[in-house]
């Protein structure tokens, strides 16, 4: 691919760029991998590519067109015609390079640890730095309300006085594959208490969407229902463990059994915030959550004093072989850290300056790409950019996606 690229710069010549759009592939139940791949064209020609919702390639023009014909599956003799037409090259060398695009791509499919730039060499453009049409996600807090007995949190519940209804939900996610989002994430305060979890998923599913759950887990220990999930079309799901409730335990029983019963591939990472109570424990926990089967694991400290406990915990994680997930958002409670920020803005700006680069913040204590690569809407719609970032962009279901992302893109966080 790059030495085509390398052509037609020396040339001069480019073709017309394709038609800006949305575009999704996924594979049938049969399929060994089982794999999802959604593309967004963007006006300039430019492309973006989610591989298994975990996977996100930045594409120059000629890889977009390249990652089109692979997506809907036009056969690769009419790719050679195409791109050997549109870029005035020979059509042998046009094949040989779509072949080692499509090459590449399936590598990601079959192994998706792969680092697509160090390991395939990828020429893509560097992330958030693109005019972007739209975020790359959605996170949506379906309810700031929490299960009882859970620990009381700073939550917005003042400036958020009223949830969406199913239908206003359903339009939510109607806008997002209008604009061209890939990805939608239910969070809350606890999304399992909405009812209507399961259809919320199923209408993303139907419009071919990858879907994500933040969840405490205590309803997820129940097999039956989160069988019900997975069949509406759940992803991959982070639980935010509590130690001493067995039930956050039981729900990572209950996602290996089916995991092995339906050979499914769901993503499944935990949330482990560390405390006065459990920091002297943390090694054994993180042991105790590899062997579970998970797939990856996020951390975080509630108070200063515990920072450096912090970094043993990820070295530990990292001895165990738990890749750290750092930008999803975290359930308001009294064990998300964005609580520290609602009580006390200057301890948490401190705390990020101390916590370790590995977890991707800016000295404003978030994560590198809030506003940019996903956006928040809360329960009434108010869109922020990102969980615990209180400036309001709009309401996604009453003002323009044109207004709300131009605000997202002129603001600093």
């Amino acid at each position: 691919m790059s030495s085509l690229l390398e052509r037609i710069g020396l040339r001069g010549e480019a073709a017309r760029p394709l038609s800006p759009g949305m575009f999704s592939y996924i594979s049938p139940p049969s399929h060994p991998f089982n794999y999802r791949l959604h593309l967004r064209v963007e006006p300039d020609g430019s492309g973006l590519l989610v591989v298994n919702a975990s996977t996100v390639l930045h594409l120059n023009q000629t890889a977009t067109e390249y990652a089109y014909h692979f997506v809907t599956l036009t056969p690769r003799e009419k790719v050679a015609e195409q791109i050997a037409k549109r870029y005035r090259v020979g059509k042998p060398r046009a094949d040989q390079d779509y072949a080692d695009f499509a090459n590449k791509i399936q590598a990601l499919i079959e192994t998706p640890d792969l680092d697509p730039v160090t390991y395939l060499d990828f020429e893509r453009h560097a992330p958030y730095t693109d005019t972007m049409s739209a975020p790359y996600r959605l996170d949506c807090a379906l309810t700031y309300k929490l299960p009882k007995g859970a620990p009381k949190a700073a939550v917005p519940t003042k400036r958020v006085a009223k949830e969406l209804s199913t239908t206003q939900w359903k339009e939510v996610i109607d806008k997002a594959r209008e604009v061209g989002i890939p990805h939608i994430v239910f969070t809350g305060g606890e999304p399992t208490l909405r009812d209507d979890l399961a259809v919320l998923l199923m209408h993303a599913e139907d419009h071919g969407l990858v879907t994500g759950l933040i969840t405490d887990g205590r309803k997820l220990a129940d097999t039956r229902y989160l069988k019900t999930l997975l069949d509406a079309g759940l992803d991959h799901a982070m639980i935010v463990l509590q130690p001493s409730k067995e039930e956050t335990w039981d729900s990572l029983a209950s996602f290996a059994y089916w995991k092995e019963v339906l050979n499914d591939d769901i993503f499944i990472a935990a949330h482990l915030t560390l405390t006065k109570q459990n920091a002297k424990q943390a090694n054994a926990l993180i042991d105790r959550l590899a062997e579970s089967g998970i797939s990856a694991i996020s951390l975080s400290a509630n108070e200063l004093a515990l920072n450096d406990k912090l970094q043993t915990a990820r070295d530990h994680a990292a001895a165990r072989d738990l890749p750290l997930v750092w930008d999803l958002p975290v359930p308001y409670s009294a064990l998300n850290p964005v609580s520290l920020e609602l009580a006390n803005p200057a301890t948490t700006l401190e705390f990020a300056k101390q916590t370790p680069k590995t977890h991707a913040l800016r000295a404003s204590s978030h994560p590198v790409g809030a506003g940019h690569a996903w956006l928040y809407v809360e329960p009434d719609g108010d869109v922020l950019p990102g969980q615990g970032i209180n400036k309001k962009l709009g309401n996604i279901l009453r003002d323009e996606w044109k207004k709300i992302w131009g605000k997202a893109k002129r603001l600093k966080v």
